[in-house]
């Protein structure tokens, strides 16, 4: 019987820009397979979406059943300047959602940062509140999911801030470290 790995994201998971196959949960799925891992892969990413939009549109996925949830949310939020506790209450509560409806559930939170460039403290408290939810739900972490993509110009599409094919295949990388040790045959 398979399991269920959902992805929880915005337009970094959707893969915007790109042929659905390129978007990292689906290169995940890829490498599932050739490990012989018996995993359905949900890629629930949706360009645009902010921590806010993620805390009414997980509803839609609770029926589901989900072995392992990975929430990739927040990009669009440091992008907006959204205070970073009105990120985190929402964060909080999308993980609240998922731990109600699936006990069970194992958990990847896919930390975020913006550029220092942002004035004031911002940034700083933006990268601090991923690594907070992480430890104080005693889940596992990503500590930035776009680790030697962003800002580099080869990486990323025209726009300089979506991940293109080779950008996407780092955030694969990134995900699976701390995705196979979650993993069971």
């Amino acid at each position: 019987m398979s399991k269920t790995i959902l992805f929880f994201g915005d337009s970094l998971t959707a893969g915007y820009g790109l042929p659905t196959s390129q978007a990292y949960p689906a290169l995940i799925e890829e490498r599932l397979k050739e490990k012989q891992y018996s995993y359905k892969v949900i890629n629930a990413g949706l360009s645009g979406d902010t921590t806010a939009g993620g805390v009414y549109r997980i509803e839609r996925w609770l029926h589901e059943p989900i072995d392992i949830f990975v929430l990739a949310l927040g990009a669009n939020d440091g992008l907006r300047g959204i205070p970073t506790r009105e990120t985190s209450i929402n964060l909080q509560t999308i993980l609240d959602k998922v731990k109600r409806q699936h006990p069970e559930v194992k958990i990847i939170l896919s930390g975020l940062e913006i550029p220092d460039i942002v004035p004031g403290r911002y940034a700083a408290e933006f990268r601090k509140l991923f690594r907070e939810l992480a430890l104080k739900n005693n889940i596992s972490f990503i500590p930035f999911l776009l680790e030697g993509v962003a800002g580099m110009r080869h990486l990323n599409l025209q726009d300089g801030i979506h991940p293109n094919a080779a950008g996407q295949k780092l955030l694969a990388e990134h995900t699976w470290k701390v995705l196979e040790g979650l993993l069971s045959k």
